[in-house]
């Protein structure tokens, strides 16, 4: 059995079954042994408030991002890709061309985005930014805003960036979560 690297993939499922597929897929996971080929299942949910007529009420609950998906990061094995296919709610992965061909995996740079907003950061995600890169903040109180990279900080998951507030260059610290390239 050859092992390759770990890599994001995304599965689809009925909508409003997500969190029922990913369930399933980790009790499979545990009940076949295939801890160390499936490592992590997501349902991409973010909380959200609850609104009566636009108006707050206090409540909030959870709203799915991507509805009809979920993201398993797994190294993709003959028995992996067999149990995910033959979970009960998964309709397929997302890249397959069906035929029996593995599906390709998602590149990094587009599951980033989503493993920040559910604030799932890992050490390799600062390798891919560097002082002097063009940056988006993606959410928090200044999301639009677009600026360049002065400093980061790993420890304190932090991103120092330049941007322009009322035709002033400002400096603004904003979380590694909240910012992607541009």
């Amino acid at each position: 059995m050859e092992k390759s690297e770990k890599q994001w993939y995304v599965v689809n499922t009925y909508s409003s079954h997500e969190n029922k597929v990913a369930n399933n897929l980790t009790r499979r996971v545990e009940s076949m042994g295939l801890q160390s080929f499936v490592f992590r299942i997501i349902v991409a949910e973010q909380e959200e408030a609850v609104l009566k007529e636009g108006i707050p009420t206090g409540k909030t609950r959870m709203k799915n991002l991507y509805p009809g998906y979920v993201f398993i990061e797994m190294i993709m094995t003959d028995e992996a890709w067999y149990m995910v296919r033959n979970t009960p709610g998964v309709t397929g992965f997302v890249g397959s061309s069906g035929g029996g061909t593995k599906p390709f995996p998602v590149p990094r740079e587009q599951i980033e985005p989503v493993l920040k907003r559910m604030g799932m950061i890992d050490s390799s995600m600062y390798e891919r930014y560097e002082v002097g890169d063009l940056v988006k903040v993606i959410h928090g109180p200044l999301e639009g805003t677009e600026g360049k990279i002065q400093s980061i900080d790993k420890d304190s998951g932090t991103v120092k960036v330049e941007t322009v507030f009322f035709g002033r260059a400002t400096s603004v610290d904003v979380d590694f979560s909240e910012i992607e390239k541009v």
